[in-house]
């Protein structure tokens, strides 16, 4: 981040300096003092389990620079005596606002050209991909994990300074008007949105609800931009019918301006054809050279040939626990914990279903969250997919997974096949014992149901096996 001074908060913010320098230089913004770095600017977040007040002292003795203290009724909290009076002292009634009003700032004074990236999956691995082909060619700059809130996207903003070419900004949402909101912190010049489907339900209300979230990127984009869709989508035509951009597709079915064909799996990963050109990406299933696809048109519509990027198709790597596969000891363990939609679960299915050579394949499948009245129905859909899919054992963790059970019986998966347990704790216990040699196991789940853990035994587990003999 280009460094800043205290008075320059003071003019971007609604915060008010309660004592120090206001010509103090910052070099940074932090908001975890386990990260704070010295000379950072620390902004202490006040939440319904934490108070970032509480942290000032330390914050201090770390080296910040200054710090921002949450004052709801602007009074100077007692915190802020702690810290003595050579430290600057800012106050403002929600420091999480002021994230926000101090990276729309930072914002106006990038060169860089942001690309926000969207979608109900994929968008962080999408992101990922992006940042390592935009990376061989040019300085960029990205969020490390999921930064895709009103916390994320200032933090991501704070990384880029002036020798920053682009910005790779990854947006969530939770429910409406979110994704409007953080694009106009970080005014994107591009938008990808890599799929609209079935999640975030509760808050967003149906699949239309879902696209029109969405499509507040697309919309967001200014007409010497572009945005990058989704051809195979059904919402894509309502999305881009918003925009005022030129607009790129991709495309498995051959509708885009970018399509993959002659799809395979093999060990290596997945092989397609490109236009004139075959290749070969590390990673694992169709959403994946979806995922793929889109970073390729975003470089297209950054001016890069697809010649320029291609050579670090080769270094792509999955996320851990988004369809990481490895293999211990006697098993193929794909890690596909870090959560789980309908549409992403969808994927993980047909991922599974298109691996060979195995003795069985075996799916894990942890309750997936916050689909509201259609939780029901949509696992019951994805245990009928993993039914006719040829999915040899069905693992169901947690209550909503009944209804997944009940869709693969009803499909005709045998009874003895499909196994059901109560939670993460009874997952330890039994899935060890039904697994062999030669299987590959997948394991998907929402983050709240804590699967990583029973990805983390099977490979202690396996590794101890392996030691042992």
């Amino acid at each position: 981040m280009n460094p800043f001074r205290i008075r320059e908060v003071l003019n971007a913010t609604r915060a008010t300096l309660a004592s120090g320098d206001p010509g103090r230089l910052c070099s940074g913004v932090s908001t975890d003092t386990r990260t704070l770095a010295p000379g950072e600017l620390f902004v202490a977040l006040r939440g319904p389990s934490h108070d970032g007040n509480r942290f000032a002292r330390e914050a201090a003795g770390q080296g910040a620079a200054a710090l921002v203290l949450c004052a709801p009724d602007g009074a100077v909290p007692p915190e802020a005596a702690a810290v003595g009076r050579e430290i600057p002292v800012l106050l403002h009634p929600d420091p999480r606002a002021l994230l926000a009003e101090l990276a729309t700032w930072h914002r106006a004074r990038l060169p860089a050209r942001v690309i926000g990236v969207t979608g109900s999956c994929g968008k962080t691995t999408t992101k990922n991909v992006l940042l390592e082909l935009l990376g061989s060619r040019l300085r960029v700059a990205g969020s490390p994990n999921s930064f895709n809130n009103d916390i994320g996207v200032p933090l991501t903003l704070f990384r880029a300074d002036d020798d920053t070419e682009a910005l790779v900004v990854e947006l969530g949402t939770n429910g409406p008007g979110e994704i409007a909101a953080l694009a106009r912190i970080a005014r994107p010049d591009a938008g990808i949105v890599t799929t609209v489907g079935a999640a975030h339900l509760e808050g967003l209300g149906s699949l239309a609800g879902v696209a029109a979230e969405k499509g507040a990127l697309v919309e967001s984009i200014p007409e010497d931009g572009f945005c990058v869709l989704n051809a195979d989508n059904p919402w894509t035509r309502s999305m881009q019918k918003r925009a005022r951009c030129r607009v790129l597709t991709f495309s498995l079915e051959g509708e885009g301006d970018l399509d993959a064909r002659d799809v395979w799996f093999h060990p290596g990963g997945t092989t397609f054809r490109l236009e004139s050109t075959e290749i070969t990406s590390p990673l694992l299933g169709l959403h994946n050279v979806q995922n793929l696809l889109a970073a390729l048109a975003a470089c297209r519509g950054l001016g890069l040939e697809l010649a320029e990027v291609l050579p670090a198709v080769s270094r792509l790597r999955a996320g851990r626990g988004r369809l990481d596969r490895i293999q211990c000891g006697r098993l193929t363990l794909i890690d596909d914990s870090y959560n789980a939609n309908p549409e992403s679960a969808r994927a993980s299915v047909r991922t599974l279903a298109g691996l060979h050579g195995h003795r069985r394949r075996v799916l894990v499948l942890g309750d997936m969250l916050e689909l509201g009245a259609h939780a029901a129905e949509l696992h019951h859909e994805i245990g009928a997919e993993a039914a006719r899919s040829g999915i040899d054992v069905l693992v169901l963790v947690g209550e909503l997974s009944r209804a997944a059970g009940a869709g693969a019986l009803q499909s005709g998966m045998p009874a003895a096949r499909v196994l059901h347990v109560a939670d993460t704790d009874e997952a330890l216990a039994c899935v060890p014992r039904i697994l062999d040699a030669g299987d590959v196991v997948l394991v998907k789940g929402s983050r709240r149901t804590g699967l990583d853990r029973l990805v983390q035994f099977l490979l202690e587990r396996e590794r101890a096996q392996e030691h042992a003999a």
